[in-house]
């Protein structure tokens, strides 16, 4: 069994592979050179693992591209599997998310894009249909547009539940649905938005993550636009969880795909002073829901370090001990294969990492 890590750049897709236990990587690419990766996805529901890459050409405009033999060919349509219907006047931006749906559905994929909107694939994402139900919503005229655009960039399949999914968007917080996505509620009561008028609204909040708990599924945990939280009953309400952070603000939240309570943030300064804490390269990680925090760094650069972690470019593989991963705005990608205890260097000199994502293949 290897190990396949996917890594989306400004500037293409590489895929880094690793057989002798996550020691040393074989790197390919770039697929789909000088376009922006903002969301990949392994799919390893299938016997064979389907690799999922949104693209941005600035050419040809976003898509999404699929791929059954682990990139050594893409299949990318010659229409856009993502569009907005011509009723709703708007067209797409990009692809900011893509998530499989859980087992019992095989061949269920969502898509959460810019602008806000979420779309649904029933043919293992090679098509998608708008959900009208969330894009009809009324708040939607007050969803506004964050520093890097208005989008829905989490969405979270409940592992127990295919009835119950949450989205997470920037701006406009997190919404629920238990109806399979025919009708959406805001979750976000106890998250601030220092910003707004009204600190502590029903929906506006800049959430920038949100990561679920494996082993207790109703916990989730959320990074903000300054803010680190912690739910315990799927997403109705929230609860700081920063003392021991040296700040609540930062992109990625990433939950360990095996173990409960485990969970790594990489923080930064303030939204005005984007640079690591301390100008350190340090994850961080909890071992206990968010109680505690311990600073991970050995094996990391340890000079003056000045490039942020985006809210994709953080993951976690499904391996014993777990593996973390995550890639910089000035192109290093970094891996432990020890959830976080060391760390080693992928590959340097990228294109600006977007996103990272994780699997044995």
């Amino acid at each position: 069994m290897a190990t396949l890590l996917a890594i989306g750049t400004a500037k293409g897709l590489f895929l880094a592979t690793s057989g002798d236990d996550r020691r040393s990587w074989e790197i390919t690419g770039p697929h789909f050179p000088m376009t922006g990766v903002y969301a990949v996805a392994v799919d390893t529901r299938r016997p064979t693992p389907r690799l999922l890459a949104g693209v941005t050409s600035s050419h040809f405009g976003p898509s999404v591209a699929t791929s059954d033999d682990l990139g050594a060919s893409w299949d990318e349509p010659d229409h856009a599997p993502v569009a907005f219907p011509d009723d709703t006047g708007v067209s797409l931006g990009r692809v900011w998310q893509l998530m499989p749906a859980g087992p019992d559905q095989p061949d269920v994929v969502w898509a959460g894009t810019e602008p806000s909107a979420l779309f649904r694939s029933t043919d293992g994402g090679r098509s998608f249909e708008l959900v009208r139900s969330l894009w009809d919503h009324p708040h939607r005229p007050q969803w506004e547009g964050g520093f890097g655009g208005q989008a829905v960039h989490t969405v979270l399949p409940h592992p127990r539940d295919p009835a119950r999914l949450l989205v997470a968007m920037s701006t406009g917080g997190v919404y629920r649905s238990e109806d399979a996505g025919a009708s959406w509620a805001p979750g976000n009561t106890g998250i601030r938005a220092y910003f707004m008028p009204d600190e502590w609204p029903e929906f506006g909040q800049c959430v920038h993550k949100v990561a679920r708990d494996a082993g207790n599924p109703e916990r989730l945990y959320a990074q903000n636009h300054h803010g680190v939280y912690r739910s315990d009953d799927d997403g109705r309400t929230w609860s700081s969880i920063a003392d021991g952070l040296p700040s609540d603000f930062g992109f990625p939240m990433v939950a360990h795909p095996g173990r409960s309570g485990m969970v790594w943030t990489f923080p930064l300064v303030a939204d005005g002073e984007r640079f690591p804490t301390d100008h350190r390269c340090r994850v961080f990680r909890s071992a206990d829901a968010g109680g505690k925090w311990e600073p991970l760094s050995v094996g990391l650069p340890e000079g003056p370090f000045y490039p942020a972690v985006l809210r994709d470019a953080m993951c976690a593989d499904e391996a014993t001990p777990g593996g973390v991963y995550f890639g910089t705005r000035s192109g290093e990608v970094y891996a432990s294969r020890d959830e976080g205890d060391s760390w080693s260097l992928v590959a340097a000199h990228l294109p600006d990492v977007l996103c990272v994502r994780a699997a044995a293949v």
